[in-house]
Formats: structure tokens, sequence, C-alpha cells
């Protein structure tokens, strides 16, 4: 699904707007947010959302980090450094949100021609786009060293600013990125280091967690040489898109998004008790 235009055409594009840390708060509510997204667009086949969202200091973390033999010391070192620590509902391992991280999701119906990797090349040829005024150098490959380190980590000259998830509820999938937009990729990478080591991940025999080295990674700012900002990212995805209908959650949406909420809260309660 490297055609993203193709696969965009002809259908309605809804766009959520929650790139104001304010609106939602906590970052359970943006996983809860595109699972109920998930269900409402699951149920169209001409329809698909693009939903920005944007959260204060946060490190989320997969079901594997909150699996640490230490992993209670290791929230208490995220926290004490002024972040907010929550478990999402998908896979991959921990990643560091602020004000200078956008993140965006398409969320598409689950179309015969959307196969495993699809909507993985759909979002690495969008972003390719997105940015081709400033660079032809992205590419995706896993960068060993970052942190939640995968096949579709988004790089420039081997470093990496970005990285893409994928998940399927009901009849719907939500392609989701984070983008180092601005500051320091390195700091970040060391924040997430330091959570594993002092969440002893080298004593865990069960899973193997990424060696986290903080020179693998870098904001795009950093890369292309010039100060971005999460704003104009935003605007360069609209430009994009073209014609779009601005929503939010409605009708029986409201409903979905409040059993989904539910069900993070519970689930981060049980991994972090």
């Amino acid at each position: 699904m490297k055609d993203w235009k193709q696969f965009f055409k002809d259908k309605q594009i809804r766009v959520i707007d929650h790139s104001d840390p304010e609106v939602l708060g906590t970052a359970m509510a943006s996983f809860a947010v595109d699972d109920t997204l998930c269900e409402s667009i699951g149920r169209s086949s001409n329809e698909v959302a693009c939903r920005f969202w944007v959260h204060d200091n946060t490190v989320v973390l997969g079901i594997i980090d909150s699996r640490l033999p230490a992993v209670d010391d290791a929230v208490v070192f995220l926290q004490e450094k002024g972040f907010d620590v929550v478990v999402r509902n998908s896979g991959g391992l921990a990643v560091v949100l602020d004000r200078d991280v956008l993140n965006f999701s398409f969320v598409v119906p689950d179309l015969d021609e959307m196969g495993i990797h699809s909507g993985y090349e759909l979002m690495t040829a969008f972003v390719q786009d997105m940015y081709g005024d400033l660079t032809d150098g992205i590419e995706a490959f896993e960068v060993v060293g970052s942190y939640c380190p995968g096949d579709y980590d988004l790089s420039i000259g081997g470093k990496k600013f970005a990285g893409i998830s994928q998940r399927r509820v009901k009849k719907g999938i939500a392609v989701q990125i984070y983008i180092c937009v601005r500051g320091s990729g390195a700091a970040r990478a060391e924040l997430v280091r330091d959570f594993y080591r002092v969440g002893r991940s080298i004593d865990d025999e069960r899973f193997a967690y990424p060696e986290v080295e903080p020179d693998t990674m870098r904001s795009l700012s950093e890369l292309v040489g010039k100060e971005l900002t999460v704003e104009d990212s935003i605007d360069r995805v609209l430009r994009l898109l073209g014609d779009v209908q601005y929503t939010d959650l409605a009708g029986d949406e409201l409903a979905i998004f409040e059993k989904r909420m539910t069900q993070m809260v519970e689930r981060n309660q049980k991994a972090l008790k």
C-alpha cells in the first residue's frame, strides 16, 4: 500500500484534532479514542479518519515493559523526572511523548487490500511525501539501538526520528506514528535507556529488551537542519489530505469511548499496581 493517494481517493476524510495536550489529558484517552474510531470506521468502506494527538511529558510503555523485574522502581524514576507513565493496549515498547512530538493516526477500514504490512507502507509513503521538500532521505528499517525498534522505524542517515505502530480492532485499523519533530532525540533516548537500567532489564531472561544507544536517535529538526514545529507538521498533513471534514467523537462513539477508556484505566491499574 505504497500509493496512499490511490487508497484515500474517493474516501471521506474525517479529521479529529487533539493536538492540544489539555484536550484529552492522559495518553490513555488517546488509545481509547483510536479504538473507538476503529469500531466506527470499520463499519464503513469509504470513510477514513486522521487524528492528531500531542501529550505533555509521558512515557508510553508496552505490556512487556510493565513486566520488568524492577518496574515499580523504573516507574518512580520516570515520575521523579516529571513524566506521566501509561501502558498502551497494543504491542511495542517504551516511547517518549512531549509537546515537540507529534502523533497522528490514520484509522481506516480493514479492506481486502489492507494486508499486515499495508498500513505501515501507507504511513511511510505519506511521511516521505509530507517532508519531501526538506529531504528525500527518509527510509524505513529497524534502527538497532533505538527505543521501540521495529521494521518501520523512520530514519535519515541511519538516525531514527519516528516510529510506526498498528492496531486492529473489530473491522478497523489504526496506523499510529510518533514523530520527534524537534528537541533532542538523544536526550529522549537517554531517558528510556535509564528507565531500562533502573528496571533491571538486563536481569530478565524472559524478554529481550532493547539496549538503547542514544546516538541512534535524533529529532527531524536536527536531521534536516531546520527548526520545525508540531504545528507546521500538522499543516503538512492537511495540505496532502486536501478536502477534509473536521469532527470529534459523536453519537454512539461517545458510549464506545467510555467503555474503551474504562478498559484502559483498568489495564493500567493492573499493570502498574
